[in-house]
């Protein structure tokens, strides 16, 4: 089976996302509780103000799969609904077939830390 993971609104008002890291690799195995990426929300253009409005995200999965391709790197923006990854239950399985659903994963808020991109390039 293959499972995707979509950039869904995580707050109102949010347009995007920026990576800021990358914790899986493609075609590793990846076990219920593995950190995927880290994101940060910028909603300075919905709320003028002097300083900007942002927030910091942690996605981690809630089941095992195999992650087989990954479209991201630190620094990139995403738009929602765009696919970031895709994955599998199985290591070889084929990936031209309609996707099944989304992964389980869980979202949740956290603070800025030393590894982030922003950290190294603002």
């Amino acid at each position: 089976m293959l499972y995707e993971f979509k950039l869904t609104s995580l707050i109102p008002q949010m347009s995007g996302a920026t990576t800021e890291c990358v914790y899986a690799a493609p075609d590793a195995a990846l076990r219920m509780g593995s950190k995927l990426m880290d994101l940060s929300v910028d909603l300075s253009s919905a709320f003028a103000q002097e300083c900007p409005p942002v927030s910091y995200y942690r996605v981690v999965l809630r089941e095992a799969v195999f992650l087989r391709r990954i479209d991201l790197s630190p620094g990139q923006y995403c738009a929602l609904g765009d696919r970031l990854a895709l994955f599998s239950t199985d290591p070889d399985e084929s990936l031209d077939q309609e996707v099944d659903r989304p992964v389980r994963c869980t979202v949740a808020g956290i603070i800025h830390h030393d590894g982030m991109w922003t950290g190294r390039h603002s």
